[in-house]
């Protein structure tokens, strides 16, 4: 049974939720102290990005919930769709082409296990 669940989240990052999507499926389910490690050797801007809330989620779980952080492993993660900028370039016979600049809202959130 998990006793408590601690959330973070970014609204509005700047990277689409399809890019960030497979860095999350590397994390899903680790304890937290084993997906920090895995973040950081990611090269991808996608896990500069999510384990900055990681560590958001971490600072909440144990200065607001007062968990013990070596227990603690993220039970869901997820990202969703956030606004889109729509932006307008110039190309030929000066016409204009839409650029779609992508966003995300990412979301992380850990429990602690029961030892038994």
């Amino acid at each position: 049974m998990e006793k408590s669940q601690v959330y973070a989240k970014h609204m509005a990052a700047r990277i689409t939720a399809k890019k960030v999507a497979p860095v999350m499926d590397l994390i899903r389910g680790k304890n937290l102290h084993d997906a920090k490690v895995t973040l950081a050797f990611d090269r991808t801007k996608a896990s500069d990005v999510i384990l900055k809330v990681l560590k958001s989620a971490e600072a909440n779980a144990k200065n607001n919930k007062k968990l013990d952080v070596k227990k603690l492993y993220i039970s869901e993660v997820w990202a969703g769709p956030g606004p889109t900028y729509k932006r307008m370039r110039l190309v030929a016979k000066s016409r204009v082409s839409p650029i779609l600049k992508r966003t995300s809202h990412i979301y992380i959130g850990l429990s602690e296990r029961d030892n038994k």
